[in-house]
């Protein structure tokens, strides 16, 4: 069996890397005034390079920019689109659980809809131009927020009623921006794109679906309706382009904020969700067994996310290896990739994680599939 040539690769990642110290400098600096934009964006861009250089010295074939220049994994995407903006920080602050079982509230996930949405300019467009210019070896990577994210934490009540009195007019709008975004990714040159889409897991959680029939959300169908408007998205797919999606419980501060099997969504999202690769989180006894996969059809790949980012101790190659040889019990071998379980630092603050275990880890991914695939 030999190394894949397209996206998602035998040994790929999430996406975002730990900031290192100078760009959290930059960036208060800034922030107080004392430094411009563009001073802030040429420290990012010494980073982003660094980050590039290490991607491809460990044999990644991908390379993505680390995420480095967001404060958050989604909300520097969403807020850019015309039409929403902040809510209250409190109206859909959300619970994370650390490894010790301390709990951390996290509220950066906050927003209104209080337009009519669109996309204004290409956003993250300068970004991704700069991450290919900066690649040698590596295919580089886009990450944004799958569609889903606008209208999974709020609901309906985030959404005011005077700018769309009918939801269905909502999800077009919002989907023909997404579809627009694509296209303009397209034309720069992008043809690695992953969604990150936390509703999908954390559905799965039983205490969230309460929490969603109980702002008025059909809890049992909700999935599906994400699964059709991702899939509406993806229809606007330019040519040579790959698509990806991660989805994983939460990862804040190496916190988690569900549990769950895919169990409850595997069926319709593994067998029609129209992407190239799923990157599923299997880090842990929260994301049950591997039986889910049984519903993944001919062709599609499956990430496996067996290397944890949220603590530094460093897994075994035999101890990855047997979890494949499980997972291959139901999903043919030749469909299966392998990843860290979800970025190192989905926010500014970064995972509790050095820098060299990051390294590591992302070494072990690449020497691990080389062993077992090629």
């Amino acid at each position: 069996m030999t190394e894949r040539t397209s996206p998602p690769f035998r040994a790929d990642h999430v996406g975002s890397l730990l900031r290192p110290p100078a760009v959290r400098e930059a960036r208060e600096r800034f922030q107080a005034g004392a430094i411009s934009a563009a001073e802030l964006r040429g420290v990012e861009d010494d980073a982003i390079r660094a980050a590039v250089a290490m991607q491809e010295q460990v044999g990644l074939k991908l390379a993505t920019d680390g995420e480095i220049r967001r404060q958050s994994w989604h909300m520097d995407f969403i807020y850019q689109l015309g039409g929403i903006g902040h809510a209250p920080s409190e109206v859909q602050a959300v619970e994370f659980h650390t490894l010790e079982g301390d709990t951390i509230v996290s509220a950066q996930g906050s927003l209104r809809v209080d337009g009519r949405v669109s996309l204004e300019h290409t956003i993250f467009g300068e970004d991704f131009s700069a991450l290919a210019a900066m690649t040698t070896t590596a295919v580089p990577k886009q990450t944004i927020p799958s569609v889903n994210m606008i209208y999974a934490r709020g609901g309906r009540a985030s959404i005011d009623e005077a700018a769309y009195p009918d939801l269905e007019q909502f999800w077009a709008d919002l989907v023909a921006a997404y579809g627009e975004e694509l296209r303009r990714l397209g034309e720069l040159g992008c043809t690695y794109l992953q969604f990150d889409d936390t509703s999908l897991a954390s559905i799965n959680d039983p205490a969230l679906r309460e929490k969603i029939a109980a702002r008025g959300d059909d809890a049992d169908t909700l999935h599906l309706t994400f699964i059709r408007r991702l899939n509406e998205v993806i229809a606007s797919k330019p040519a040579g382009m790959a698509i990806t999606t991660h989805m994983c419980r939460g990862n804040y501060r190496s916190s988690y904020s569900a549990a769950g099997s895919y169990d409850f969504v595997a069926e319709a999202l593994f067998s029609e969700l129209a992407v190239d690769g799923f990157f599923v989180e299997y880090d842990d006894e929260r994301s049950g067994g591997f039986e889910p996969l049984r519903f993944v059809p001919k062709g599609k790949m499956v990430v496996l996310g067996l290397v944890t980012t949220k603590r530094g101790e460093l897994e075994t190659k035999d101890e990855l290896k047997r979890r494949i040889e499980q997972a291959s019990a139901f999903v043919p071998l030749e469909q299966i990739c392998l990843s860290p379980q979800c970025g190192f630092a989905s926010t500014l603050e970064g995972n509790d994680i050095s820098y060299e275990q990051q390294v590591e880890k992302l070494r072990l991914v690449v020497e691990t599939a080389q062993e077992v695939w090629c």
